[in-house]
């Protein structure tokens, strides 16, 4: 769930309500196309779209859009009858709003809440449910979160940026993502699961529609997990400008920041503004996509690795080495030895073009 790849723990934790109903997982697999071995290679990253298939088949298998996770099915249509009710808001304050009572009609529903005020102009969504004594409890509340951001974010046409989040368990073994994955300042081991934005994006104006809805629920989920920016192109447009530099002929080098400005025939100083506004950063762009093509790279297994750090702009293997080993707790080398069976799932995207 962290730009272009899915790391295998999400896709054991998304598998873990299904087992706990004695549904048979191995079909689910073999129909997203994702070989049953690899759930043991802590290395190993998949794809979206097979992510996102994955999670079709459980749905379909579970009859509960909560996948068998929570304490209580969520029967398949309530997240589009939420939507139903969200798009005849003013603004997303009260949408928000709305979409808190309705899941608190259910039983057993995620307990949420949004509240404003804080003398710092934030406003806060939270999580207030305890899932943790269910199997995998911490990945349904990463995805209530995913999910509350990439909704809010579509309701309004832009990308909210999230000033920071912080998570009702201790730091898991996968703490290293999800920097990437919400973008923002992280914590764990607090009262309860939170996220911050600024407060002013309660009163900007729902801008979708019905058919706008219907489009989002064919396409579900792939984008509500997806980091899909909504309208705010800079950060589209540098990502695509970086990734077609990795995919030009010959030699490539990644531009600086500066040539990019130029490019969007911006000031640099206002690209940093706009990708700041956006929640992200020149930085933390080239970092994503040169992860997911070295990911990419290695397992397809043709390219050395010398030569492949060189063309992700990195001035020395050792540069390289340490990056990589930052991304995935491994080295490149010893994340080329996957087995063969897992080869055909383990690709990224193409930088710039993430679902």
């Amino acid at each position: 769930m962290t730009g272009a790849t899915i790391a295998v723990h999400h896709v054991r934790a998304a598998l873990s309500g299904a087992r706990r109903l004695g549904i048979d997982t191995v079909p689910l697999l073999q129909a997203a196309r994702i070989p049953p071995l690899l759930l043991g290679d802590e290395r190993a990253r998949i794809a979206p779209d097979r992510f996102t298939r994955l999670v079709k088949e459980l749905r379909r298998a579970t009859g509960d859009e909560f996948l068998g996770l929570g304490p209580a099915p969520s029967r398949p249509g309530t997240f589009a009858m939420m939507g139903l009710a969200c798009l005849g808001c003013p603004d997303l304050g009260t949408a928000l709003e709305r979409a808190v009572r309705f899941y608190g009609l259910f039983p057993g529903g995620p307990e949420m809440a949004v509240t404003a005020g804080a003398a710092d102009g934030a406003a806060v969504f939270a999580l207030r449910s305890d899932l943790r004594p269910y199997d995998e409890g911490d990945f349904p509340s990463e995805c209530v979160m995913i999910i509350w951001h990439r909704l809010s974010s579509w309701l309004i046409g832009r990308r909210i940026p999230l000033r920071r989040a912080h998570f009702a368990y201790p730091a898991p073994a996968h703490a290293h993502e999800y920097g990437l994955l919400f973008d923002c300042e992280v914590g764990f081991g607090a009262p309860y699961t939170a996220a911050a934005f600024d407060a002013r994006w309660l009163a900007a104006p729902v801008v979708r529609d019905e058919a706008a809805l219907t489009a989002l629920l064919r396409r579900a989920p792939a984008d509500l997990l997806s980091l899909r920016e909504y309208g705010t192109t800079v950060t589209e447009r540098v990502r695509r400008a970086l990734g077609q530099a990795l995919r030009a002929a010959g030699p490539a080098r990644l531009p600086e920041a500066a040539e990019v400005a130029a490019r969007l025939a911006v000031s640099p100083a206002t690209l940093r503004r706009r990708l700041q506004e956006e929640g992200t950063s020149y930085r933390r762009l080239k970092d994503a996509v040169r992860r997911d093509a070295a990911i990419s790279s290695l397992v397809a297994g043709r390219e050395p690795i010398a030569e492949l750090a060189a063309r992700l702009g990195f001035s020395e293997d050792t540069a390289f080495h340490r990056a990589f080993r930052r991304w995935t707790g491994t080295t490149p080398g010893a994340y080329r030895l996957h087995p063969h069976a897992a080869r055909d799932v383990l690709w990224s995207a193409p930088p710039g073009q993430q679902s």
